[in-house]
């Protein structure tokens, strides 16, 4: 392996080859594409501060780095595990300076910044504010619900999503041919379905495809033909994870046809096709989730306690793990098959959804706001419902949706009787 002598770098292949600018950053084309907001305003400029979040190896580190550099700024990276308020107020008083003396831009690009407390982030909301420092977070939580939100109310929030197949590919290719910071001046000669393997197995995480591609050529020696030949054996090999079926088509039909047999309550299909999929290599949390969806889209109020169950197999698989979660996913995956259905939840969901963009700007009944005005008394007072021996009619709803009904409980289960008590409780207490 001497031929490698060279070749060996601090830096894993991943980091040398971050896209350096955004023609050569790939993925995320529903918020980075070619005249999109994101698009316009990092080429003027003008881009305020904002939060990345998504999966791994999805490009939230590098995009920001790529906007740094358009932009002439200087970037400062923090770690929101690692670093304190010391570091950030610092991070703040040299950006001042920079600001005051050169009208330089300070970008603070805060990793895993779900990780601050509010004490932190209170510390940078006035440098936001003034300008000071443009405040990029990167997250794999939910900012809505993992961070403050005097934070995300003072950013535009962006959604990244696993790589496509696709562009996994282009990235992978790159990093092949160029002979300034990739594998270009090495002998390979990767095969195209090493190319897929690697690809699929990363699950949508780019940096993971180069790691298992730059452990692919190390381990490899030349061959009598004076190349280092990557072929789809040697991927999976390298990358550390075992085929899920045949090929990534027979892996989602398998899914697809798991879903199905739940929704077509063949408790003995769907246990085939978990069985498959297990078989195969599959994380049980994937079929857990997909579980758990389910219960709410197709069985719903007909029988809630399936979801119930379905959030235990979960549970199983984070702290028990295989093989013992494979009998709580089974028992949770029978009881779904067997249970009544409904998709009333998930009718109610999309109508509520649509109405909600439709009417955002609808007045919240007097009666019902937090602080209700002493000068709009127009709807009444509140009736607290426990006076009235648990249910009074009022109407909750605002007044352009007045006796909008999203929620029409089904037939089968437990809603047979919810049809019946809602309908005649509106009923009778309007009368």
């Amino acid at each position: 392996m001497e031929y490698y002598s060279n070749f060996e770098k601090n830096k894993p292949l991943s980091e040398k080859m971050r896209p350096q600018s955004l023609e050569e950053f790939v993925g995320q084309k529903h918020i980075v594409r070619n005249g999109s907001l994101l698009d316009r305003a990092i080429r003027a400029g003008v881009l305020g501060s904002c939060i990345f979040y998504g999966p791994p190896g999805t490009g939230k580190t590098s995009l920001a780095r790529i906007i740094a550099h358009i932009s002439s700024g200087e970037m400062v990276q923090l770690n929101a595990v690692s670093s304190g308020v010391s570091e950030a107020k610092a991070v703040i008083e040299k950006a001042k300076q920079d600001f005051e003396l050169f009208n330089k831009k300070t970008y603070l690009f805060l990793d895993e910044c779900h990780r601050w407390s509010k004490a932190q982030s209170d510390c940078v909301l006035q440098a936001m504010e003034e300008g000071h420092i443009i405040f990029i977070g990167s997250t794999t939580e939910n900012p809505y619900t993992s961070m403050t939100r005097a934070i995300v109310s003072r950013c535009r929030v962006f959604e990244f999503k696993p790589i496509e197949r696709e562009d996994v590919i282009i990235a992978l290719k790159r990093a092949i041919e160029d002979k300034d910071r990739g594998l270009g001046n090495l002998p390979l000669a990767v095969d195209n379905d090493a190319l897929d393997y690697f690809a699929y197995a990363c699950g949508g995480d780019v940096r993971q495809a180069l790691n298992g591609l730059e452990l692919a050529v190390k381990t490899t020696n030349i061959s009598k033909d004076k190349k280092i030949h990557i072929d789809k054996q040697t991927a999976q090999d390298s990358i550390g994870k075992l085929p899920l079926s045949t090929d990534t088509t027979m892996y989602y039909d398998l899914l697809s046809a798991f879903c199905k047999s739940i929704r077509g309550s063949d408790s003995d299909a769907a246990l085939y096709y978990f069985a498959r999929l297990i078989k195969a290599g599959c994380d049980t949390r994937i079929i857990a989730r997909r579980l758990i969806a389910h219960c709410s889209e197709d069985i719903g109020m007909a029988d809630s306690n399936a979801l119930l169950l379905a959030c235990c197999a979960m549970y199983s698989c984070e702290k028990l793990g295989e093989p013992e979660c494979l009998l709580t996913l089974s028992h949770a995956i029978i009881y779904a098959c067997e249970a009544d259905k409904s998709n009333s939840v998930l009718i109610a969901k999309d109508l509520a959804l649509d109405d909600a963009e439709k009417t955002r700007d609808a007045v919240v009944p007097n009666r019902l706001k937090n602080h209700p005005s002493i000068n709009d008394d127009k709807t009444g007072g509140y009736k607290y419902p426990h006076d009235f021996g648990g249910y009074v009619f009022q109407e909750y709803l605002p007044k352009v949706l007045k006796d909008k009904i999203y929620y029409t409980p089904g037939k089968n289960g437990r809603e047979k009787g919810l049809a019946r008590k809602k309908f005649m409780f509106k009923k009778d207490n309007k009368e």
